[in-house]
């Protein structure tokens, strides 16, 4: 692959670096006074999950590597790691828990299908909807007379994550939740 610069690389793209095939987790640019700019970047390895911070002049490059994404279906989750099932090849794909943050797996619902993300075909991670629908577990009752405009409760959904949801929102309700940041979206069906 061909060599990108590294003012160029963005969150998500992947390098190879040390020798190893990196994920681009964050980057940004920064021109102090009377110096050079130079491009601050953390990189995190996909195959022994080692982070690196790089500090590089604007003008320096890597070499990019090629993503593949297919979509994938989450079956389950065991001692080994999470398991995604290809919904046509019936092929098992097992991604480490070092490969997904807390938050990624916070959104794994059993039999909701993510895209499998591949770099030189070795699993990368996941990249999560926009958008996930969630079942609601657990939320207090809201108390009577508390119907005032945008007053929020916490409820935990089926994937144990805590979310801040209207009063009428009670267990067994379908929610929408933004993946980027975890707020209530709407009821879903």
């Amino acid at each position: 692959m061909p060599a990108t610069p590294v003012i160029n690389l963005r969150k998500g793209h992947a390098v190879r670096y040390n020798n190893d095939v990196c994920v681009v987790t964050d980057t940004e640019l920064k021109t102090p006074p009377r110096m050079a700019s130079f491009v601050q970047m953390s990189v995190r390895s996909i195959t022994i999950g080692k982070m690196y911070n790089l500090r590089m002049t604007s003008n320096e490059s890597l070499e990019s590597v090629n993503l593949v994404k297919d979509n994938h279906e989450f079956s389950y989750k065991d001692g080994d790691g999470y398991h995604f099932i290809h919904p046509e090849t019936f092929e098992d794909v097992l991604i480490g828990e070092d490969k997904l943050d807390a938050k990624t797996r916070g959104y794994l619902i059993e039999g909701q299908k993510y895209l499998v993300v591949f770099a030189d075909d070795v699993v990368a991670g996941i990249e999560l909807p926009a958008n996930i629908i969630m079942t609601v577990t657990d939320s207090p009752a809201g108390v009577k007379g508390d119907s005032a405009n945008n007053v929020y409760k916490e409820a935990t959904t089926e994937s144990g994550m805590r979310v801040q949801v209207p009063l009428f929102i009670g267990p067994g309700d379908k929610i929408s939740v933004k993946t980027e940041d975890g707020t209530y979206l709407g009821r879903a069906n």
